[in-house]
């Protein structure tokens, strides 16, 4: 079933090779011009009617965010997955928040934690989860996490650090071995 879908998909949009996961799970590759107009037809043509997630993955070494819409076709209980890959300078991406309302929500995360902007998607710019951040995106890879712990929370007095292995060691056999 996902095959025939696909093939249908390649004939009206450039997407890329079918990936299966499962025989009810695919995803596809499509480029950054043509994600709303697949994603208008697999809605009103193809039966996905309810969007799962959208989420993002940082490729930093090739300079790209890759988005992905998993979209849901309830009636013949099929999962889609459309890739996108877009530029990771100045990460911008059209909002789909007038297709599928929800994705106004997974917008507004991914601005907050990757950078990504969705032009004209409801509340973008307003504070979502990260109250007060003044740092770059924190699920940015090139976000040193130690280095923001160590610069923005202080050592509590009394605190030790310990090595793990001795630590454990110690812990496991407190009369040694």
């Amino acid at each position: 079933m996902m095959k025939n879908l696909h093939t249908k998909l390649q004939a009206l949009f450039p997407v890329g090779e079918l990936t299966l996961q499962r025989p009810n799970l695919g995803f596809v590759t499509v480029p950054k011009d043509h994600l709303r107009a697949t994603l208008m037809h697999l809605q009103r043509t193809e039966g996905f009617t309810h969007l799962i997630l959208l989420t993002a993955v940082d490729w930093l070494e090739e300079g790209q965010f890759q988005l992905t819409y998993l979209l849901c076709n309830r009636t013949k209980q099929l999962d889609l997955g459309l890739r996108v890959m877009i530029a990771r300078e100045g990460a911008s991406m059209d909002s789909i928040h007038d297709v599928w309302p929800t994705a106004a929500t997974y917008q507004r995360e991914l601005r907050e934690m990757f950078g990504i902007d969705f032009p004209g998607s409801p509340h973008l710019n307003e504070e979502f989860i990260l109250e007060g951040w003044n740092d770059i995106p924190p699920y940015r890879r090139d976000f040193d996490t130690k280095k923001y712990a160590e610069a923005n929370y202080n050592q509590r007095p009394g605190r030790q650090t310990h090595d793990p292995a001795t630590h454990m060691k110690q812990q496991l056999y407190p009369e040694g071995l």
